[in-house]
């Protein structure tokens, strides 16, 4: 079965390694601390499973290979288009939520309502440090144009559909902070 003694010692330092993890979890938060069993440099635990005879072959043929991290890093251009369709431009109710440790969110489109929104905004959101969620728009120049007109304000494009629905926001431009929402 195991049949190198390299093998048991990285099965034994898994298992003491569980083991230390466990007795972390277990311990009270003033004694937990980080116990560092043996740092093998990233080398990947699959073979080791598979001589312990674990794992169905096929989960472990369905794992994806390991390799180097992709040359060139995501761009904006990639993310786009972003479209949310729980979220249109209208009127934004202001209301009251409780959301502690909240930090300052604001929501807008590419959409004319949007853009005179963030313009005459633009100051106060800089000095929130509020970061822009930028949750309908088609193309890199329509996210460049948004970005000039509130310089230095972080503006990124994702989808709001799940923040929609946990806030109950069916409408955008609004700034969200950790007290309420406002339009």
């Amino acid at each position: 079965m195991l049949q190198s003694p390299r093998v048991v010692k990285r099965l034994l330092g898994l298992i003491v390694a569980s083991s230390a993890i466990a007795s972390v979890w277990a311990a009270p938060p003033e004694q937990a601390g980080l116990i560092v069993v043996e740092d093998l440099g990233g080398d990947p635990a699959l073979p080791y499973y598979r001589a312990l005879n674990l794992l169905p072959e096929a989960i472990i043929a369905s794992a994806p290979p390991m390799g180097s991290p992709p040359s060139q890093s995501a761009t904006d251009g990639d993310m786009l288009p972003v479209r949310s369709t729980r979220l249109t431009p209208g009127d934004v109710v202001a209301r009251a939520i409780r959301a502690p440790g909240l930090p300052p969110t604001f929501v807008i489109g590419d959409d004319p309502r949007s853009r005179n929104w963030l313009q005459v905004r633009s100051n106060t959101l800089r000095e929130l440090g509020a970061v822009g969620l930028v949750v309908n728009v088609d193309s890199p120049a329509a996210l460049k144009a948004l970005r000039k007109l509130a310089p230095g304000v972080t503006l990124a494009p994702t989808s709001g559909d799940d923040l929609a629905e946990r806030l109950g926001l069916q409408h955008y431009p609004a700034l969200i902070t950790a007290t309420g929402i406002e339009p």
